[in-house]
Parts: structure tokens; C-alpha cells; sequence
């Protein structure tokens, strides 16, 4: 069967005073989220041109090991704390592999 993994591009906007509390807040969520049963890719990258744009690339063998991640409380620990210092709506894309 031809790999179906799933793929995620998760987009956070900072807002200029809580840039600092934001990376600290998404960083803290890495080490749990890589060791999530399906996880193969979890990077954060903050923009060089924009200190406030911090989006995370994901990897996840199914479907299903992303709904679970979804659900973690490690997750919604994350979205919680990070609500007051966001700009706009977290923007969450979910991709499968064309080629």
C-alpha cells in the first residue's frame, strides 16, 4: 500500500508583545507531540522577515494518529494558553501526498 500520510500546516500570528510567551508556549508542545504513536515530522519554524509568524510542518502516518493529536491534552493545554496572545485565528491545513 502506497504511503497515505497526512501532512499539516499550522500558521500562528503573534501579536508584537507576545512574541517571546508564543515560542515558549509552542516549543513547550514539541517534545510530547514527537513522541505521539504516528508522529513522523514535527517542526516549528518562525519566519525571519516576521517574528510574529510561527507555523508548524507535520507529518502523521494516518489520519486517525492526527485526529488523536488533536485531542491530546497537551494540545488543548496549548490552545488554551496561547488564545490571549494570538493576532488573528490559528490557520490549520491538513494535506495528503499527491506525488
Amino acid at each position: 500500500m502506497q504511503n497515505q500520510g497526512i501532512r499539516v500546516v499550522a500558521s500562528f500570528v503573534a501579536k508584537p508583545e507576545s512574541v517571546a510567551e508564543v515560542k515558549r508556549i509552542l516549543t513547550d508542545m514539541i517534545g510530547l507531540t514527537r513522541a505521539e504513536a504516528g508522529c513522523i515530522t514535527y517542526e516549528l519554524l518562525q519566519n525571519a522577515d516576521d517574528p510574529t509568524d510561527f507555523t508548524f510542518v507535520e507529518e502523521w502516518s494516518s489520519r486517525a494518529d492526527l485526529d488523536r493529536h488533536s485531542e491530546a491534552d497537551h494540545i488543548e493545554t496549548g490552545r488554551q494558553l496561547v488564545r490571549d496572545h494570538i493576532a488573528e485565528p490559528t490557520d490549520v491545513r491538513v494535506y495528503t501526498l499527491v506525488k
